[in-house]
Order: C-alpha cells, then structure tokens, then sequence
C-alpha cells in the first residue's frame, strides 16, 4: 500500500511512498509507459514520466507527481496504479463532527 499522496518537504510536488516497500523494475515500467504512448526519459536510476504532470518514478517504488495540484496528482497516480498494478494509497483521515461519545 503507498501512504497518502502529500505534499513533500519543498511543498512543490507531490508524493506517493509505499510501505512497505514495493521495488520497481524500472524497465519493465519504461516499456508499459511507452506502450501507452507515454514519453520516457530513463535516467537509470529512475523514470521521468511525461503524464498529466511529470512523474519521476524510482527504484524504491516512490513516485514524484510535480504539480501543486492534488486533484493533478491523484488522477495521475490512478493511472499509473491502472497501467502498472501498483498497489492503492491509503484513504485519508475522515473527518470528526468535533463530539465525542461517552
């Protein structure tokens, strides 16, 4: 399961972190991506992913979304779960009325 897509540590991207961890054989994904018809730049290490925002993908299964836009984000961390059977994110906190039972 990948934790809760957030913003990360500069606030200019958004990220999706599996836990536990969930390697990535990057040329495997590089080749579902380019079947998709989705450009590639493969840095070795990790995947650039040109999709509605840029998406760097690594080794360690974490997954970069540069965009600020979390509607952005989660429509193309959906796709990528689709394309590539990864597995979902965690749903985030619901929010309480404020009452608590006694």
């Amino acid at each position: 399961m990948y934790r809760r897509l957030r913003l990360c540590s500069n606030h200019g991207a958004y990220e999706a972190i599996p836990e536990p961890a969930n390697p990535l054989d990057l040329r495997k994904v590089r080749s579902v991506l380019e079947r998709e018809g989705i450009a590639v730049v493969d840095a070795r290490v990790m995947l650039l992913a040109a999709m509605e925002t840029e998406v760097t993908l690594s080794r360690n299964g974490r997954l970069l979304f540069k965009t600020r836009d979390p509607d952005i984000a989660e429509r193309t961390f959906e796709r990528l779960r689709s394309l590539l059977g990864l597995p979902a994110a965690e749903e985030p906190p619901r929010a309480t009325s404020g009452m608590r039972s006694r």
